[in-house]
C-alpha cells in the first residue's frame, strides 16, 4: 500500500486520465476508488483537487464523446458490442432507453451515478439522432459533477480513507490479495447476473420476421409494438407497417388507452438480444394480452427485405 500511495503521489493525475479514461470506454474497472483516493491527496497539496477534477471531467468528455460518435455512426449495432466489452447485462440498455424516454438529456447528469446508465447513455444518445451540442454540454454538466462529487468526497473523509489505507498497507501481500479477490468477486458477479438475464432472455417465445409478415398478409389481427426510445427533437424514424409505440418509461394501466382490440401483439426494438422487446412483451402478458417477440428487432425485419413506414 506505501508503494500504491508513492506512485499515486508521483503519477496522480496519469492514474485519474487512465481510471476515468478506461471505465468510460466500458473496461468493467471502477475509477471511483482512484477519483477518492485523488480527493485524499488533495487534502495535503494545493491546486492538486483542482487539476484531478479537469483531468477527469476531460477524460471521460473524451471517451464518452467517443462512443457517442461510434453511435451516431453505427447506430444501435453498437451498443451489442458495448454490452460485451462491459460484461453488462443487455437489460442496460432498456434501462437507459427507459430513462431517456423519461428524463430526456437528463439522463447524461445522472448517468455517471447509476449503474447500468453509464457506459450506455452516450452512444445510445448518438443512436437517438441527440444534437452533438446538446450532448456534449448536458453529458460535460454530468462528468464535472460526478468527479467532483467523488473527488469531494475523498477531500471530505480523506483523515478515514488515510486510515484506511494505513490499515491495510499493515497487512502486506495480504492486503493485495484481499484487493485481488474483491476485483473477481466483482467480475464473477456481473458474469453471473448477465448469465442469468441471458437465459431469461433466451427463454422468451420469439417470432420470424417472414411469420409476422405473413399474420399481416392474412388480416389477422396482430398488433405491432414498436418499444424503441426516442430522444426529444429528434426526427421520427422510419417502423414496421402500423407498429405502434409504446413507452417503456410509461408502463400503466393508460399505457395502451385507445388501441385497438388485438388477438395478438410483437413486440419488436433495436437492442441486444431483444432486451427491450422482452421486456415489453412480459408487461403485455402480465396484463392479459398475448405477446411474442419479434426475432431481431427492425434489423432482422429490413434484413429479411421487409419494407418500414414513416411513423
Amino acid at each position: 500500500m506505501d508503494l500504491l500511495t508513492d506512485l499515486f503521489a508521483h503519477h496522480g493525475l496519469i492514474a485519474v486520465a487512465l481510471a476515468v479514461l478506461l471505465e468510460q470506454l466500458g473496461a468493467p474497472l471502477p475509477s471511483t476508488p482512484v477519483l477518492l483516493l485523488a480527493g485524499v491527496e488533495a487534502a495535503g497539496r494545493e491546486g492538486f483537487g483542482v487539476r484531478a477534477f479537469l483531468t477527469a471531467t476531460v477524460a471521460a468528455q473524451l471517451a464518452n464523446g467517443l462512443w457517442f460518435w461510434a453511435g451516431r455512426r453505427l447506430g444501435r449495432r453498437v451498443l451489442s458490442a458495448l454490452c460485451v466489452i462491459s460484461i453488462s447485462p443487455d437489460s442496460c440498455v432498456r434501462q437507459n432507453e427507459a430513462s431517456f424516454a423519461r428524463r430526456g438529456v437528463l439522463t447524461l447528469v445522472i448517468a455517471k451515478f447509476v449503474p447500468g446508465l453509464s457506459i450506455l447513455a452516450p452512444p445510445l444518445a448518438g443512436a437517438l439522432g441527440m444534437p452533438a451540442r446538446r450532448f456534449l454540454a448536458w453529458n460535460l454538466l454530468g462528468s464535472a459533477l460526478w468527479a467532483g462529487v467523488a473527488i469531494g468526497v475523498g477531500r471530505l473523509f480523506h483523515e478515514q480513507i488515510d486510515a484506511l489505507l494505513r490499515a491495510l498497507s499493515r497487512l502486506g501481500s495480504v492486503a493485495v490479495l484481499l484487493a485481488g479477490a474483491a476485483l473477481l468477486g466483482y467480475l464473477a458477479w456481473r458474469l453471473w447476473r448477465r448469465a442469468l438475464l441471458q437465459r431469461e432472455l433466451n427463454r422468451f417465445e420469439r417470432v420470424a420476421p417472414a411469420e409476422v409478415a405473413a399474420l399481416l398478409a392474412q388480416g389477422r389481427p396482430v398488433l405491432l409494438v414498436d418499444v424503441r426510445a426516442t430522444a426529444p427533437g429528434a426526427p421520427a424514424t422510419p417502423r414496421l407497417p402500423g407498429a405502434r409505440h409504446l413507452d417503456l418509461g410509461a408502463l400503466g394501466d393508460a399505457a395502451l388507452a385507445g388501441w385497438p382490440m388485438a388477438e395478438e401483439f410483437i413486440t419488436y426494438c433495436a437492442c441486444p438480444n431483444d432486451a427491450s422487446a422482452v421486456k415489453a412483451a412480459q408487461w403485455l402478458k402480465q396484463h392479459g394480452h398475448p405477446a411474442r417477440v419479434l426475432r431481431g428487432g427492425i434489423e432482422g425485419w429490413t434484413a429479411a427485405g421487409f419494407t418500414l413506414e414513416t411513423a
